[in-house]
This record gives C-alpha cells, sequence and structure tokens, in this order.
C-alpha cells in the first residue's frame, strides 16, 4: 500500500525522477535532431527554450530537466550555439555554409592551402538544401570514395589543372603496379630497366666539416702558488732566466 506522503507516480513524476539521467539525455538529443533538421531545411533564427520545448512536443517535461538544458546542457552541447544573451539557441554546423558561393568559396580555400577534401557528412549537415546545391554545382565538384569507411569526400574541381594524357602512357602507366614493392625494390627494378635518375633525386644529408683548431701562441701563466715571488720578473729568453736585481753570470 503506498504511504500518504508519497508523491503520484504518474508519467509525469516518473520522467522527473531524480536519477533519471538517460530520460535528460533522451529530451536533449530529441532537441539536437529537431535543430539540425530545423537547420538543414534553412531555418537558422534561434529559439528560446520554450520555443524549442513547443516544437519538440515536450512542454510537460520538468521545471529542473528545463533548467538543465537552459543553464547547462544547451550551452555545452558542441552542436548547440547560444546566442550572445545567452537565452536563445540555435544549430551549430561544421562549416559556415548557406548556399552554392559559399561551399565553392571553401572548397578552393582547402585546395589552395592544402588541407584536402571535405566529407559528405559535415558538408550535408552544414548547408541548406544540401542536395540541391551539390546537383546545381556538380561539374565544379569531385567526389571521392574514401576505401577505408566508404565515405564520399568532396574536392574542389580546379580545371586549370587539367590536361590530355598520350593513350599509349596511360597504358603503361597502369601496367606498372607498385603496391607490394618498397623504395629498395623499385629502386633495383628501374636499374635493370637502364633508368638510374632517381639517384640523383631526394634529400641529401649534408656531412657537417670539422672545424681545423685554429694555431694560438703558448702562453705563459704567473704562478698562483708562489705568492711570495710576486716581485720576481719572469722573462723567458734564450732559455735563461733572469731574476730582478741579479745579474746573470
Amino acid at each position: 500500500m503506498r504511504p500518504p506522503n508519497a508523491p503520484r507516480l504518474d508519467a509525469t513524476t516518473y520522467k522527473t525522477m531524480s536519477g533519471s539521467s538517460q530520460y535528460r539525455f533522451g529530451v536533449l538529443a530529441k532537441i539536437v535532431k529537431f535543430m539540425r533538421t530545423r537547420h538543414q531545411d534553412g531555418d537558422d533564427h534561434p529559439l528560446t527554450i520554450d520555443e524549442i520545448l513547443d516544437e519538440t512536443n515536450q512542454l510537460d517535461i520538468g521545471q529542473s530537466v528545463k533548467n538543465w538544458l537552459a543553464s547547462e546542457a544547451l550551452h555545452n552541447n558542441p552542436k548547440v550555439e547560444a546566442s550572445p544573451c545567452g537565452t536563445k539557441f540555435s544549430f551549430k554546423p561544421v562549416y559556415k555554409i548557406k548556399d552554392g558561393k559559399t561551399l565553392m568559396r571553401l572548397l578552393k580555400q582547402h585546395d589552395l592551402k592544402g588541407l584536402g577534401g571535405i566529407l559528405l557528412d559535415d558538408v550535408q549537415e552544414s548547408l541548406p538544401h544540401c542536395e540541391k546545391v551539390l546537383k546545381n554545382r556538380s561539374a565544379e565538384i569531385l567526389f571521392v570514395v574514401r576505401p577505408i569507411d566508404k565515405k564520399k569526400i568532396l574536392f574542389y574541381n580546379d580545371r586549370t589543372a587539367n590536361f590530355s594524357v598520350d593513350d599509349e602512357f596511360q597504358k603503361l602507366w597502369r601496367s606498372a603496379t607498385v603496391d607490394a614493392m618498397d623504395d629498395a625494390k623499385i629502386d633495383e627494378y628501374l636499374e635493370k630497366q637502364g633508368i638510374r635518375s632517381m639517384q640523383d633525386h631526394g634529400l641529401k644529408k649534408a656531412i657537417p666539416k670539422r672545424k681545423k683548431a685554429a694555431n694560438k701562441k703558448r702562453q705563459f701563466k704567473k704562478p698562483r702558488d708562489n705568492e711570495h715571488l710576486a716581485d720576481v720578473l719572469e722573462v723567458y729568453e734564450d732559455n735563461t732566466l733572469t731574476l730582478k736585481g741579479v745579474n746573470p753570470t
């Protein structure tokens, strides 16, 4: 039998019970998913916490969960961006791109700086109406499938780098397989074919030259231990020691 002072165990109190962290993060996940979909549809203006809960049909959450969302969870989530006032929130994409022009500018910058390509998943998350934009810009973009995980990578299609290759050269290029060969085997193969030009390429280690010791004139130092001979003048000339006040014999 339930104690008289015990709270009612209905759906509302169950959701707001202490220790229901799984429920809290479920509410947060639903909000983040809604914010992403909303951004992809072109709606990027920020919303208050009440507007977000209304749009996600979660107005029945408890006050403690609401406070947690507004003061902690949404501020710390990497996919959510808070407004300067801190009371409104919007989706935070991987890249700040809004149309085809900004997408092409981003791809060009990656190409010029040698940063490589961009994941299609990141573009789909960041760019509103992504499929339509990619279709219109298909001639300016190269799609490459990454062998490791089969994910598509976008590259800028630089038409200024296009050039025609002779068919005979293409056949020779494709017939040469070097997947299972290391550098030593490749050098050995080239040498057998009479190709020795690669030996002159690559980094060469510079061997530092040893500096010759400079011929220093030998200097004689005054003795430090015989302080009582401080008044003696040492003169070395023709291997003869001359003392002060003493005539040589």
